[in-house]
């Protein structure tokens, strides 16, 4: 086989065919649970409840916690999560009209709100800041945590505000 410059015409293949392979892969729109309930079912399974202040779940409504369209990784790294804490986990805020826009976003499928309510706060907050590196301030003050994974949770106070960048913690 006669080589070109300094790699070989099997070697130029190969290096074409994982750069194509790799701009295929992170270009790649995020896998998404479409129904709400198959993604509700998946959190159930895992112990992980959720609570919307409307009591619904339609993600056109502000005061309902919907799970439509959310990313399977986000899913994924909320059990995760709750199995390596071992805290009680309550979502309060999913996929949802009324939160900030954004490409990693609630609407997006990125985000979920986790409650800091009296029964979890305590194990939440002890289980994030000691063990997530902390990541500096948002604009909104929201003190930011960011886990090996590279998901960040910040305090939003009332609730943690977590983007899922990846499904495992």
């Amino acid at each position: 086989m006669k080589k070109t410059g300094s790699l070989s015409a099997l070697g130029a293949i190969a290096l074409i065919g994982s750069v194509l392979l790799t701009t295929g892969v992170s270009d790649a729109a995020p896998a998404k649970w479409a129904r709400h309930s198959d993604a509700a079912a998946q959190f159930r399974k895992a112990g992980i409840t959720s609570v919307s202040s409307g009591g619904c779940t339609n993600w056109e409504q502000r005061n309902c916690t919907s799970f439509t369209n959310i990313n399977k990784a986000t899913v994924s790294g909320a059990i995760a999560f709750k199995q390596v804490s071992r805290c009680k986990v309550i979502i309060t805020g999913g996929t949802e009209k009324g939160h900030a826009p954004g490409t990693y976003s609630h609407r997006n499928g990125y985000k979920v709100d986790m409650s800091r309510g009296k029964a979890v706060a305590r194990c939440l907050d002890s289980y994030i800041t000691r063990t997530f590196t902390y990541a500096g301030k948002r604009g909104d003050g929201a003190r930011m945590y960011k886990s090996p994974a590279g998901n960040v949770y910040a305090n939003e106070h009332s609730h943690w505000d977590v983007t899922y960048f990846k499904a495992r913690v």
